[in-house]
This record gives structure tokens, C-alpha cells and sequence, in this order.
């Protein structure tokens, strides 16, 4: 066989051409006109054998950055954090590593288990009393949010902060597109939602109000003064996008009167893998529990009395009446969502508490040290384990002369913000050692000199 992950021979090719009565692959694309069929060749290179291959592939992975030789201050949704190692030993498992969806309850114990246990930790994370089995990242599951809140509350405006992460803003506006809902953007003041301009716009029409807690720029938004002016109308839903890690110390949204809780899970033993893939959750009320998007899995008992967990509740039009469907979310990130699992059950609630407050310290001793050192800190409020600094070059400079340093700088916010030229969204995590902090700091002010 030329290529021994491909199962197909040239006597297979043969015997299917025949069966199915042609005499060559050419005659399959046979309806296609002449005229627009491509007659030149690829643009690829030749083909070659697997060692060559292998060795020419091996090359170009050792040009990417890695987190294990770079110190890393980039932060703005995917983050440098501990995984304990029992992570990849569990998730490494094939009954998991090969599991697809759990259908069939009585062979999928463990998959449901764990599922089950994912939306239990999430629920008291977030202080909501119901979390689904999780969805394909933080960005859709706000995207989900959005278009639950206009269908329940039968309305079709939602205003969202811009101070939320921006491509889950993009995202949410794809989601909202199809379901012809207005997005309304309310400006920030001072690295937090602009209050005023959420009052004037807070009317009738408006299904929910969405906010980042911490927001894009770390800060810490006024949850019970926001749910205090979603109150003078009636109906309108409180949805928040969180960083579970931060709700290990902040007082969790649930607390607060919101409506749907959603996020990402990838502070949670899931590393920064070029982007992706990461797990969303996804929490609310015991009143919208038939309207959530994916699936819930369920405790229940045998027939001798034996604990056991199904699927519950799943609210896509496969498995309910098309007109009572609420979403096309099809599957859940189980293997991602089982990663976070085992991530939180090994930390702990006491472990986490103190993960969360490592990261908060060591944030504020970062930020410390770059006023110290006369380089200014954006935004007064309180915050997580982000900051906004300011340079007076552009940060693709800063950041590529880091990078010869052995350093991953800050976010670009320039990139979505006009209005914060020459401003890092700097981001720090428990994993940052003192004498790490230093010399970032120190770089940061020799290039900015």
C-alpha cells in the first residue's frame, strides 16, 4: 500500500469503479463542463514519503513560540495557567478520549458522570441553580444568551457593553443577525460600562443586557448597580459573561439577579493551544430550564435503587417538536469540559479561592511596579488579573522586541479600540514568578524608553 493511512488500494479503486459502472475517477466529474474544469496544476509541492514529511513538519512546529521557554503576559481570553497534571492522564483515557455522545446511557456512565459533575461545579461557581453540559466556547454560548433572551422575553432588542471581548461581540451579532435582533453598543467610561448611557437606552423594547464580569480590560463591573437599572423594566434580562476562575473569589453573578451566566472554561486545564478548542458553559434559572441551548444530564436511580445519570433535557429539534426547539447546538465539548472537571476537582474550592487571590496579587504587583517605574496604568476601578498600561510606541514594536526577549507581551487593544493607541491589555496569572514580573516590566520600560 503507497500510503499506509490510507485504507483504500488501487485494486479497491478498481472493484469500486466497476460496481458502480464507470471505467476511471474522471468520469465521476464527467457533468462538469469542460470550460470551468481547472486545467493547470496546484500550486503545491510535490508529494513526499512519511520521513521526509515528518522531518520537514517537525521544522516548521519548532519556529512557533511555546509557553513552556516564553514568559507570557497575553492574556484577553485564553490564558497561561496551572493545569494540574492528573489533567492530561484523564483525559488521555481512551473510554474518554474516544467517547462521542452519550446516547446510550447504560454503556456512557462514566462520560455522563463526569458531564454531570462538570454542570455542578458550574452552577455553584456561578451561583445559578442549573448549568447545561457545556457548549463549543464562551463566545457562542453568549450567542446563545443573547437569542434566548430575545425569544423568552418575545422582543427584539438587546444592549450590549463594549466592554465586553470584542470577537464575542462579532459573535454575537452573527447569532443576533439571524434571528433579527437589534444589538445596541453602550460605550465605556473609565474601563467600565458607561451607567448613563445604559439608563437612557434601557426601554420597553429591550430583551437583556449583556456584561463582561471582569470585563475585556480586567475591571470589575457594578453588577448590583446594573441589575438595580434593569429592574425599571419589566421582563428585560440580566446576561453576564464571566471568567469562572474570578468567581473563585468575586461574589458570582447568581448573587447579583442575572439571568443567564456564561464563559469559557479555559482557565480550567485547558492550555493555550493556538486558540482552540475551548469549552463554554452556560447557567441560568429554574425557569428558563427548557429553553437552554445543548443538553443536561440528569441523576436518577435503576430500577434496584442504584444511582445512575442520563440525559435529561436537550432542546434542539432533533429530539422535540421543531417549533419548541430553542437552538441548533447539536453536541457539547465533552473532552474539554471533562479537562476543567478534573482541573477544578483537583484544585479545589479552598485551591481555587487561593488561585484566584494568586492571580489578583500578583496583578497588583505588576501594576505596582509599572507606575513605579513611570509608565502609566489605564482605569481606576477595581480588577481581576488584568490591566491597561500605556507606551509610547506602537505595541507591534513593543511586542516584537519582547518577543526577541523570550516574552509574549500584552493584547494590542488598538486593534478594537482607536480611542487606546499604544495600549497593552497586560494579563497575570499565578504562574508568574516575582523575578519573571520584573524583567517584563524592566523590558517593557527599556523598548518604551
Amino acid at each position: 500500500m503507497e500510503f499506509r493511512y490510507l485504507p483504500m488500494t488501487e485494486s479497491d479503486k478498481v472493484e469500486m469503479l466497476r460496481t458502480i459502472g464507470v471505467d476511471s475517477t474522471d468520469e465521476l466529474f464527467s457533468d462538469i463542463p469542460e470550460a470551468i474544469r481547472f486545467k493547470g496544476q496546484l500550486n503545491l509541492k510535490p508529494g513526499k514519503n512519511e520521513y521526509a514529511l515528518m522531518k520537514e513538519l517537525t521544522a516548521m512546529s519548532n519556529k512557533n513560540v511555546n509557553l513552556k521557554e516564553y514568559t507570557s503576559y497575553l492574556g484577553a481570553g485564553v490564558y497561561d495557567h496551572y493545569i494540574p497534571s492528573v489533567v492530561d492522564h484523564v483525559i488521555s483515557r481512551s473510554e474518554f478520549y474516544t467517547a462521542y455522545t452519550p446516547y446510550q446511557p447504560e454503556i456512557s456512565q462514566g462520560e455522563l458522570q463526569a458531564i454531570f459533575e462538570f454542570q455542578t461545579m458550574i452552577a455553584e461557581l456561578t451561583g445559578q441553580p442549573i448549568a447545561n453540559s457545556s457548549m463549543y466556547d464562551g463566545a457562542t454560548a453568549l450567542g446563545e444568551a443573547v437569542n434566548l433572551s430575545a425569544a423568552h422575553t418575545k422582543r427584539k432588542k438587546v444592549l450590549v457593553s463594549k466592554a465586553i471581548h470584542p470577537e464575542s461581540l462579532e459573535v454575537v451579532k452573527t447569532y443576533a443577525t439571524g434571528q433579527h435582533v437589534e444589538i445596541v453598543e453602550i460605550d465605556h467610561k473609565n474601563g467600565v460600562t458607561d451607567l448613563n448611557s445604559l439608563e437612557k437606552e434601557l426601554d420597553e423594547d429591550v430583551a437583556g443586557v449583556v456584561i463582561q464580569y471582569p470585563n475585556f480590560f480586567g475591571q470589575i463591573e457594578p453588577l448590583a448597580k446594573i441589575r438595580e437599572l434593569i429592574n425599571t423594566q419589566k421582563k428585560t434580562m440580566m446576561v453576564v459573561s464571566s471568567n469562572p476562575l474570578a468567581l473563585g473569589y468575586l461574589t458570582p453573578p447568581g448573587e447579583f439577579g442575572a439571568d443567564i451566566v456564561v464563559g469559557d472554561t479555559q482557565v480550567f486545564g485547558i492550555p493555550a493551544q493556538f486558540g482552540g478548542p475551548h469549552c463554554g458553559y452556560f447557567a441560568t434559572t429554574q425557569k428558563l430550564m427548557r429553553k437552554i441551548p445543548g443538553r443536561l444530564v440528569g441523576q436518577t436511580t435503576d430500577e434496584n435503587g442504584v444511582r445512575g445519570f442520563v440525559l435529561t433535557l436537550q432542546a434542539r429539534e432533533q429530539h422535540i417538536r421543531r417549533d419548541k426547539a430553542t437552538s441548533n447546538i447539536c453536541s457539547n465539548q465533552a473532552l474539554n469540559a471533562l479537562a476543567s472537571s478534573v482541573a477544578m476537582s483537583s484544585i479545589g474550592k479552598h485551591g481555587l479561592r487561593k488561585m484566584a487571590q494568586l492571580n489578583m496579587k500578583k496583578a497588583r504587583y505588576a501594576k505596582k511596579q509599572f507606575e513605579e517605574a513611570q509608565i502609566p496604568v489605564l482605569f481606576d476601578k477595581p480588577f481581576f488579573n488584568e490591566f491597561v498600561i500605556q507606551l509610547d510606541k506602537p505595541m507591534s514594536e513593543v511586542n516584537e522586541a519582547l518577543l526577541s526577549k523570550g516574552i509574549v507581551g500584552g493584547y494590542d487593544l488598538s486593534r478594537d479600540y482607536p480611542e487606546l493607541t499604544n495600549c497593552m491589555l497586560v494579563a497575570v496569572t499565578e504562574i508568574r514568578l516575582k523575578d519573571e514580573i520584573d524583567q517584563f516590566i524592566k523590558e517593557v520600560g527599556d523598548i518604551n524608553a
